[in-house]
């Protein structure tokens, strides 16, 4: 005898199942301690994959590098939120000028074209952030707090650094398109 067919209801709404429960479990976190939106960035951005038949591990930052200018400002973009995170936790600015200096690093590294992507895979400048945050919290479990006044000098600092970035990258690209072009000149005897 056949299985009996389940009775399908063609108009019920069904709710709709977590792609990766980890992650909806950890950004559900209020808890500033817990950095979920850190771990999370982190894991994606730079320890997503791996090569095959070696243990070097690299995420979508590296992938993101390969469009220039555009590229690595949405991936710096995205380890903002890992500062932010940092920011939320009451971190000090010390430490956050630290981590603000990894992501300014692997920004500069990812203008260089291919070349960056390449760095980019061993620098992990959100996992180099975020194991920063969590030495910080491990030694200061105390200290972790919300303080209104010290996260809005992070919001404030954070955008002058994406505006330098982008300020940065575009005046480096348009130094290399004007060098190109007037090397493609030069050599074709225009003046």
């Amino acid at each position: 005898m056949p299985p009996p067919i389940p009775d399908i209801k063609v108009d019920e709404v069904l709710p709709p199942q977590e792609i990766n429960p980890i992650a909806a479990r950890l950004a559900s976190s209020k808890d500033p301690v817990n950095n979920a939106a850190a771990r999370i960035l982190s894991k994606y951005l730079d320890e997503l994959m791996r090569v095959p038949g070696t243990n070097v591990r690299f995420g979508l930052d590296p992938i993101l590098a390969l469009i220039p200018a555009l590229g690595d400002t949405v991936a710096s973009g995205a380890g903002f939120i890992i500062l932010l995170d940092a920011l939320r936790s009451g971190i000090p600015i010390h430490v956050f000028l630290r981590m603000a200096l990894n992501m300014g690093i692997n920004f500069l590294i990812g203008l260089i074209p291919g070349a960056g992507a390449v760095a980019s895979v061993f620098f992990k400048s959100n996992t180099r952030n975020l194991k920063l945050l969590l030495a910080w919290q491990a030694g200061h479990q105390d200290k972790v707090q919300r303080s209104t006044f010290h996260f809005y000098c992070g919001i404030f600092m954070l955008i002058a650094m994406v505006v330098g970035f982008i300020v940065v990258a575009w005046a480096f690209y348009a130094w290399l398109f004007y060098s190109a072009a007037h090397a493609i000149l030069h050599a074709l005897d225009y003046r």
